[in-house]
C-alpha cells in the first residue's frame, strides 16, 4: 500500500493500514494494555510508515485531561495582577501545563469566564486572582469535577491564599499613629466593586481598630471611596486636603491609590513628609522608587504558591485548604513624625 501524503494522515488511514480497529490504534497511542504484542507492533509499524503525528489535543481528551490550567484574573494590566500572574506562570513553567488566561473586566465577561473555562474539555484546573466566585459558579466547578484555588481571595469550599487585610490596615495606621499623626484619613474602594473581595472593607476595620485601640475618634469625613485609578484616588484626596482641618497623614488601601494622594499633596503644595505623611498598600514594582512607604504583601509569591497549590491538588495530593500569607510594613519617604511631634 502506498504511504498516504503525511499532512492528510489521520487515525483511521494508520487503522487501515495496520487492518485494525481506531479504537486499537487509540490504545497503542494511549500506552494501554490490552492489545496482543504482534498487533502492537503491526500498529507501531503502521505509524512509523505513514509517518503519523497525533493531535496532542485529541489525545489528551482522549484521557480526560487537556494539560490547560485556566488562569481569570480581574484587570489584568493592574500591578499587583501582573506580578502575580508572573508567579502563577513561574510555577507552571516547571509543569506539563500550558496556561489559558482569561482577562475579566465586566460582569458580563466574568459571567462568561466561568462558563467557558469551567468545562473539562477547556481545563483540567482553574486558578482565581483577586476574584471570588459566587456560589453558583463553585457548585458549576465542582459538577465539572475542575480544580479551582483562589489567590487574593477565600471561599470555604475551596482552597485559598490569603493575606490578614484587617492586620494590615492595622499595621499601616499603627505606624502613623506611633509617628504621632492623629488626624488620619483612609482612601479605599467602593464597597460595590464586584470585583474586590472585601480588601478594602477588612482595611478599613483594620485602620478603625488601630484608631481605637489608640483611643484616638474616629472621623467618617476621613474615610472616603473611590477607585483603584490614580486620578480617582487623587480627586479623593484633594477633598480631604481641602477640610478645614485636614488630615496630617493619610492611609490609601493600595499604592496606585497612594501615588494618587501623593499627586494631590503635590498639586496643593503640601510637602510630603513634613506636612502630610502618605502610606500605601502592596508594595507594587513602583513604590520603592516614589519612596512609598507600604504594607507589603508577597504578590509573586502568592502567584506561584497558587499555581504550585493548584498543581499539587491536580496531582491527587491533599493541601490545606487556607493559607495566610505574611505581611511586613516597609518605611520609606512618605512617611514622618506629625507636624509639631
Amino acid at each position: 500500500m502506498e504511504p498516504i501524503p503525511a499532512p492528510s494522515i489521520r487515525i483511521r488511514d494508520v487503522a487501515a493500514h495496520a487492518g485494525v480497529g481506531v479504537a486499537t490504534v487509540s490504545r497503542v497511542l494511549n500506552g494501554r494494555a490490552h492489545v496482543a504484542e504482534p498487533t502492537r507492533l503491526r500498529v507501531e509499524a503502521a505509524i512509523k510508515e505513514l509517518e503519523y503525528r497525533p493531535s496532542t489535543v485529541a489525545r489528551n481528551l482522549s484521557l480526560g485531561r487537556t494539560l490547560v490550567v485556566g488562569v481569570v484574573v480581574p484587570f489584568l494590566t493592574s500591578p499587583s495582577a501582573v506580578v502575580r500572574l508572573r508567579g502563577a506562570v513561574e510555577a507552571l513553567a516547571a509543569s506539563p501545563y500550558d496556561l489559558a488566561l482569561i482577562d475579566v473586566e465586566t460582569e458580563d465577561r466574568r459571567r462568561r469566564a466561568f462558563d467557558v473555562i469551567g468545562r473539562p474539555d477547556r481545563a483540567d484546573g482553574l486558578l482565581v486572582i483577586s476574584m471570588i466566585p459566587e456560589d453558583e459558579e463553585v457548585a458549576q466547578l465542582g459538577r465539572a469535577r475542575i480544580p479551582c484555588v483562589l489567590v487574593d481571595g477565600a471561599h470555604s469550599a475551596l482552597p485559598h491564599l490569603v493575606v490578614d487585610d484587617v492586620a494590615g490596615g492595622e499595621l499601616a495606621t499603627r505606624h502613623l499613629i506611633e509617628l504621632g499623626h492623629r488626624r488620619i484619613a483612609f482612601i479605599g474602594d467602593k464597597p460595590s466593586d464586584p470585583f474586590r473581595p472585601g480588601s478594602t472593607r477588612d482595611r478599613t476595620a483594620g485602620y478603625e481598630r488601630a484608631l481605637h485601640t489608640a483611643g484616638i475618634e474616629l472621623r467618617h469625613s476621613y474615610i472616603r471611596a473611590g477607585t483603584q485609578s490614580i486620578e480617582q484616588a487623587r480627586q479623593t484626596a484633594l477633598v480631604l486636603l481641602r477640610l478645614p482641618q485636614r488630615p496630617t497623614a493619610i492611609f490609601a488601601a493600595s499604592d496606585l491609590q497612594a501615588l494618587g494622594v501623593l499627586e494631590a499633596a503635590a498639586a496643593e503644595g503640601i510637602r510630603v513628609p513634613e506636612e502630610l505623611s502618605v502610606v500605601g498598600f502592596d508594595d507594587i514594582e513602583i513604590a520603592p522608587f516614589a519612596g512609598l512607604t507600604t504594607v507589603r504583601q508577597p504578590l509573586h509569591e502568592s502567584g506561584r504558591r497558587g499555581a504550585e497549590l493548584l498543581l499539587s491538588v491536580l496531582g491527587g495530593e491533599l493541601e490545606p485548604m487556607s493559607v495566610t500569607l505574611p505581611l511586613e510594613l516597609v518605611e520609606r519617604r512618605t512617611t514622618a513624625p506629625a507636624p509639631g511631634v
